[in-house]
């Protein structure tokens, strides 16, 4: 399986994602944010980082670039796309997702790691129960989700994650950017698009603190080699 990572300029997580392909046993394959060929992907990541130096807002130019022209037709024909932090609101900012992400509550860059509750099925979440509680690391300081309507959302499915205590408790002390209801990743309502504050590139090997990124990761490529 090949798995496209877009590269834009001011990407910074892309070697990491590209490198949690690698491990999860699939060929990772990069996008140069300038061209508008998917090189025959059978899914896509949006890595995390500032696109474009994130100039007037995170993701507002990136979602601009050749290759977002590509990746929305390969959304609208099913294919699989993950943004992760950056990649998440370049999706949001190309109408490829519900909502948008704003500056952290307390306008405060926050990096640490953090439980989260898997409330969706969906391709990204292939073969986890939900209410399976993950723990990856988060590290951003425009994460906070905002959508008129968090109750539709979950209703239609749409809510991926939220973010927890440990137990699985869903409250404002688990919330470390205060998003609204919590939400800590969205997906479209097809399910094929999510979007995902946390980084599971960045737990999937012991040595970085956590595995549990492999599950979602891990479960894209069997849905699309099965």
């Amino acid at each position: 399986m090949r798995v496209g990572v877009v590269q834009f300029p001011g990407s910074c997580d892309d070697r990491d994602a590209a490198w949690a392909v690698r491990v999860l046993g699939a060929e990772p394959v990069v996008l140069w944010h300038g061209d508008a060929w998917l090189a025959g992907v059978d899914a896509v990541v949006l890595p995390g980082g500032f696109s474009y130096g994130d100039y007037l807002r995170s993701g507002a130019l990136a979602r601009f670039s050749p290759v977002m022209g590509s990746v929305g037709a390969f959304a609208r024909r099913g294919g699989p796309v993950l943004g992760v932090c950056n990649g998440f609101q370049v999706l949001c900012e190309a109408g490829l997702l519900p909502g948008a992400l704003t500056r952290n509550a307390g306008l405060r860059f926050v990096a640490r790691d953090q439980s989260v509750r898997v409330e969706a099925r969906c391709v990204w979440t292939a073969g986890i129960r939900p209410g399976t509680v993950l723990a990856l690391p988060v590290k951003h300081g425009d994460g906070r989700y905002v959508h008129p309507e968090p109750d539709a959302l979950a209703t239609g499915g749409q809510v991926l994650a939220r973010y927890c205590d440990p137990d699985g408790v869903v409250g404002t002390a688990g919330n470390p950017n205060g998003s609204v209801a919590a939400i800590a990743g969205v997906t479209n309502a097809a399910g094929n698009v999510a979007g995902l504050m946390p980084h599971p590139e960045h737990a999937v090997d012991p040595l970085l603190g956590s595995t549990d990124g492999r599950l979602l990761l891990g479960a894209v490529l069997a849905a699309v080699a099965a």
